[in-house]
This record gives C-alpha cells, structure tokens and sequence, in this order.
C-alpha cells in the first residue's frame, strides 16, 4: 500500500549552485537555516536560501521546499517514490535532497501550486499550520 505522506512548505526561496569541484565552501552558503553541500569529484553543490547568492555564481534560482513530515528510517523502502510519482505523473521537474531523518523535494516556483494539487489528490496532506 503506497504511503500517505504529510509536508510541508518551506517559507523561503532557494538556489541550486554549482561551483568547481576544488572550490572552498563560501560564507554565503551558510546563511539562512537551510542549506545543503555536496561535494564531488566532478562539482560542489549548493543548496541554500537564494537571497544568499551572489551575482555571477552558476545558480538555478527560484525552488520551493517540501518538507516530508516525519522520520523515515533506512530500512523503509518507497516513501520518497510514493512522494515523487504524482509529481512524476504531473509532469513537475523536481530537485531531490534526503537527510539522516526525512527527505526534501524542491520545486520550482512556477510548479508550486500544481504540485500541491497533484500531491493533495493522490492522497497527501499539507500541513498549513505552520
């Protein structure tokens, strides 16, 4: 039985950036309460409040969070499947980022609306009591 799952929305605006895989981890990255790193052989990735980027940084503004309510632990299997095929069946690019305890799916601003709807109707619940 797929998972129904709870989320919320995060309040801020968000960017994806790319930097170069020998890059030192810039100051502006930490500002905001969220943010995320990846480092590669290939890249440094970033992930964090858009207002914090500077200009000339590679950078995909314009991302909204969705917060999977909840700890999942390891040994649950589908539940960021069962988040991810209304969105799928929807046709909405998503951006993917999983900590020790829940998962984050961004969307673009653009999507945002259409993306609660796909979600409400296969059975998700926003939490709007934020």
């Amino acid at each position: 039985m797929p998972y129904k799952l709870k989320f919320k929305l995060l309040g801020h605006g968000l960017a994806v950036c790319r930097l170069a895989a020998d890059a030192s981890v810039p100051a502006w990255a930490l500002d905001g309460d969220f943010f995320c790193l990846v480092r590669t052989d290939d890249e440094l990735s970033i992930v964090c409040v858009e207002d914090s980027v500077p200009n000339g940084c590679r950078a995909e503004k314009g991302w909204t969070a969705f917060k999977l309510e909840g700890t999942f632990p390891f040994s649950m299997t589908g539940v960021l499947a069962a988040f991810l095929d209304p969105l799928a069946q929807a046709k909405i690019p998503i951006f993917a980022i999983s900590t020790f305890d829940t998962d984050y799916v961004l969307i673009k601003h653009e999507d945002r609306d259409r993306a609660i709807r796909a979600l409400e109707g296969a059975g998700h619940q926003r939490n709007i009591a934020d």
